[in-house]
């Protein structure tokens, strides 16, 4: 069986199992770069030295992260060959991911949250802003949420998490206000909960990290602000304020506690408390 045909039945798996069409579309292009290097050749001819070149020469230009990417699929694919029998040996099992620094999350100030918030111009601007800010959730969720999602009394929405995973997840009472007033001003019956301002309909992420854009710009805040870092700056702010990991790392939908634990070297503040309560 050659290469191309394993592919199409480790994808088709995978979507059964759940896997998200993101997730499908970066491991398509891993395949396709995987084929043109090896060729269309007979899986069971391919062998550890094979790949090892493979991700030697083609990783040469690659970041950890990056070539990390590279090898995991690698390792699944030929992990998921090996569990359908299709071959008797995985040449991929003893391949190991490069060794990645672990990179602090860039968070905003509680001051330049402020800043951000004089800059918002309409209830559009606010509401964004503020529902980024208050749940922590990732853009991708954002975009993809209907009205329909939401329980206004208890301030709360259902999101669509990664891996296609819904969690509940909660807003403050300033965003709370500014939902409100924001869909009152609405006139158009799209599901969405944000729209686009000229002819309404869901707002795309490229839109959204271009109203963000336009905020931090009349903010006047001395760096490159992006969606992102109003999650990492939800995540900051509430362990300085005392909430446990555990329930932080519920509420952003991390699967693993280790990205969350990268908030724990943010929080100087909590360190200094916990320090003088215990010593």
């Amino acid at each position: 069986m050659n290469l191309s045909t394993i592919w199409q039945g480790y994808q088709a798996d995978k979507q059964i199992e759940g896997y998200s069409p993101k997730t499908l579309k970066a491991y398509q292009l891993q395949s396709t770069l995987l084929i043109r290097y090896l060729g269309d050749v007979q899986i069971k001819k391919i062998t550890t030295e094979n790949l090892k070149h493979y991700l030697s020469e083609d990783g040469k230009k690659l970041k950890p992260a990056s070539l990390g990417h590279r090898v995991r699929f690698i390792k699944s694919l030929f992990r998921w060959a090996h569990d359908e029998g299709i071959i008797s040996k995985n040449p991929a099992a003893k391949l190991k991911e490069p060794k990645t620094g672990k990179r602090i999350p860039k968070f905003l100030t509680e001051k330049e949250i402020e800043l951000l918030r004089e800059a918002c111009y309409s209830s559009m601007e606010n509401a964004l802003f503020e529902f980024m800010y208050s749940t922590g959730c990732r853009i991708g969720e954002i975009a993809s949420l209907d009205i329909s999602s939401f329980d206004f009394m208890n301030r709360s929405a259902i999101v669509q998490g990664k891996g296609d995973k819904e969690r509940e997840v909660y807003y403050n009472i300033r965003c709370d206000i500014w939902l409100k007033r924001y869909l009152q001003n609405r006139t158009d019956d799209d599901p969405a909960l944000f729209v686009t301002e000229r002819f309404p309909h869901r707002m795309s992420i490229a839109q959204m990290r271009y109203v963000i854009k336009r905020i931090s710009s009349r903010a006047g805040v001395n760096k490159s602000i992006h969606p992102h870092q109003l999650r990492h700056s939800f995540a900051t702010h509430m362990l300085n304020n005392g909430a446990p990991l555990e329930v932080i790392q519920n509420l952003m939908g991390h699967e693993k506690s280790e990205p969350t634990r990268l908030y724990a070297q943010l929080s100087g503040k909590l360190r200094r408390e916990l320090y003088s309560k215990y010593f």
